[in-house]
């Protein structure tokens, strides 16, 4: 009888063991998976960088071709609305100069963080998180 009972505490201490062993690795996999979606969204975020920069090499070459013709334009006719086209291009130039080497990405995460704490209402998703239950009866449902 006192066997029993030591193979029932031995049973009862390997499976809270193996409890806290799933526990322990469930918590890795969780802590795994969130730095994983942030090195993915930090390579997201570099690589639009990238891609804004390179639109900037590619819009300058074309404002100084635009701005070059506008000149001549302007030298030969005297007429100020030859000129005119340089001032919205200045503008984008400018954005895009922003963007790509300036402080703009770290203004727009400021305004991001100040809609998540203040107007979370804009970005809650209608009729809120998915549950187990709503994907369940949308897929039978098909």
């Amino acid at each position: 009888m006192g066997s029993v009972l030591g193979v029932q505490a031995a049973m009862e201490k390997m499976q809270k063991d193996n409890q806290e062993f799933m526990l322990k690795t469930q918590q890795m996999t969780l802590e795994r998976q969130i730095h994983m979606q942030n090195q993915m969204r930090e390579r997201m975020m570099a690589t639009q960088i990238a891609r804004g920069r390179e639109l900037l090499v590619w819009y300058g070459s074309f404002y100084a071709v635009a701005t070059v013709g506008c000149l001549g334009a302007f030298l030969k006719s005297r007429n100020g609305a030859a000129i005119a086209p340089l001032i919205p291009l200045g503008f984008v130039l400018g954005y895009q100069y922003d963007l790509a080497y300036l402080n703009k990405i770290p203004r727009i995460r400021g305004m991001a963080e100040d809609i998540m704490h203040d107007e979370m209402s804009l970005v809650a998703l209608p009729e809120g998180l998915p549950s187990l239950q709503s994907i369940d009866a949308a897929r039978l449902k098909k």
